[in-house]
């Protein structure tokens, strides 16, 4: 028989039931299901990496010219996600949100685990990843430093001081759950071990709160600016070039604000799947799936504007720029460039309905179709980009090989499996908040 859900809550908090499974759950037969089949999408990943280092970049579809598929539009994909989840994460922090304990740490998890799977494919690019050490700028005897132009190496700085913040922000505002977990009564040797040397010592003492809030609206604060910077370093690697698609000063902006659409989309489904699959109580993720839903409603009607504003410049840009948008709304691929269309902008104004706002099976789905859509969305970017350039003799479409699908299919396994070994591991709410909140209090 089941138990009442209002009985539950009572019974065990949905803060407290959320961060103490870590101490208090096995390992249940859904987790165990759901990591088995992302660690075998994990192993297909590994198989095509290795035939692509024997074999070369030529198993893919990529030629004249199609030098960028499948591996870069990952690449701008996953970069997007992490920037929209640190920056909702990051603007949780700096306006003090009472509701973010049930979002921030998802969020921040999101962001890390996607900077991970987009910093996988600027290497695999390369063609010949073991020699991706040769766009550090480190000293070597040959006095050869890397050609600092080149979107390989924006690459490099750009993709390492996300990855460097965003997991300092993730793990600077675990310590206090840390030690929490730490001092658990339910904790086991192993267990407090592993959980004492990460929480580096921490008491909870009031100069130790201060110094917690101030690093972590510090990190915070380096995010903002990171985001921008690390989107438009995207944008430009496309920007630089000749091609008419890609040479238009309306990309950094657009990558911001579509970038900003799937990383929202994915939180949510991200916290909404946690609430299914961990069977938590529904007031987890009643308020951030509301505030949430009304932004996309918001970036989808900016998305409208935006795929608007490239019909306009384009058709008022010149000859070639007109002939590129032409063949793209209606060549090739062209079923393609309207499913974007359809489920970035279309969907998400799906959530003015108040019942589909307030209903989580229609919310997994409509996030799920905004980030196809705006996968469909980078690839239009960039392989329909490389569609219709300067030269006739290059205008051919393009037709992805399996080793392609499978870097898809392969990124999308690991970042699930991060996720699941996130879940399971790591306090999925903040513990320390209801602490802090009564800290303050005293100190006010």
């Amino acid at each position: 028989m089941n138990a009442d859900p209002s009985a539950l809550a009572e019974r065990h908090p949905p803060h407290r039931h959320a961060g103490l499974m870590v101490l208090d759950q096995p390992f249940t037969w859904r987790w165990m299901a759901a990591f088995g089949a992302s660690a075998l999408v994990v192993l297909l990943f590994g198989a095509v990496f290795v035939h692509l280092m024997v074999r070369g970049t030529g198993v893919w579809g990529t030629n004249v010219p199609y030098v960028w598929a499948f591996d870069i539009t990952l690449y701008v994909y996953w970069i997007g996600v992490a920037n929209a989840a640190s920056l909702l994460s990051a603007m949780l922090v700096l306006r003090g949100v009472h509701w973010r304990s049930a979002t921030n740490r998802a969020a921040e998890a999101v962001a890390l685990f996607a900077v991970i799977c987009a910093g996988l494919f600027p290497i695999i690019h390369l063609g010949r990843p073991w020699l991706f050490y040769w766009v550090f700028p480190y000293p070597a005897t040959f006095g050869v430093w890397p050609q600092f132009r080149s979107p390989l190496v924006w690459d490099f700085f750009a993709i390492n001081a996300h990855l460097i913040v965003t997991a300092l922000f993730w793990y600077v505002g675990m310590i206090p759950d840390l030690a929490h977990l730490r001092d658990h009564e339910r904790a086991g040797r192993r267990a407090r071990l592993v959980f004492g040397v990460l929480a580096l010592g921490w008491r909870g003492s009031a100069r130790q709160w201060r110094l917690h809030r101030s690093a972590y609206h510090l990190l915070a604060g380096l995010v903002v600016p990171l985001v921008i910077f690390m989107q438009s370093t995207a944008a430009f690697e496309f920007a630089v070039t000749l091609v008419p698609e890609w040479h238009q000063t309306r990309l950094p902006p657009y990558f911001v604000v579509s970038g900003l659409m799937s990383g929202l989309a994915l939180v949510l489904a991200v916290l909404l799947l946690m609430e299914r699959f961990l069977v938590l109580h529904p007031v987890l993720a009643r308020r951030p799936r509301e505030v949430i839903g009304w932004l996309l409603v918001a970036n989808g009607i900016v998305m409208l504007w935006a795929y608007g504003f490239d019909a306009y410049s384009s058709w008022y840009g010149g000859p070639e720029q007109r002939d590129a948008f032409v063949a793209r709304v209606t060549g090739d691929f062209a079923a393609l460039y309207w499913g974007a269309l359809l489920c970035t902008a279309g969907a998400s104004q799906l959530l003015w309905v108040r019942a589909i706002r307030h209903n989580a099976t229609a919310l997994i789905v409509i996030a799920l179709a905004i980030n196809a859509g705006l996968w469909l969305d980078r690839f239009m970017v960039v392989v329909g980009g490389l569609y219709h350039t300067h030269l006739p003799s290059a205008w051919r479409s393009y037709a992805p090989t399996l080793p392609e699908i499978g870097l898809l299919v392969g990124s999308l396994g690991l970042f699930a499996m991060l996720i699941l070994l996130f879940v399971r591991f790591v306090p999925v709410i903040f513990l320390f908040e209801t602490q802090a909140e009564h800290h303050r209090g005293g100190e006010s």
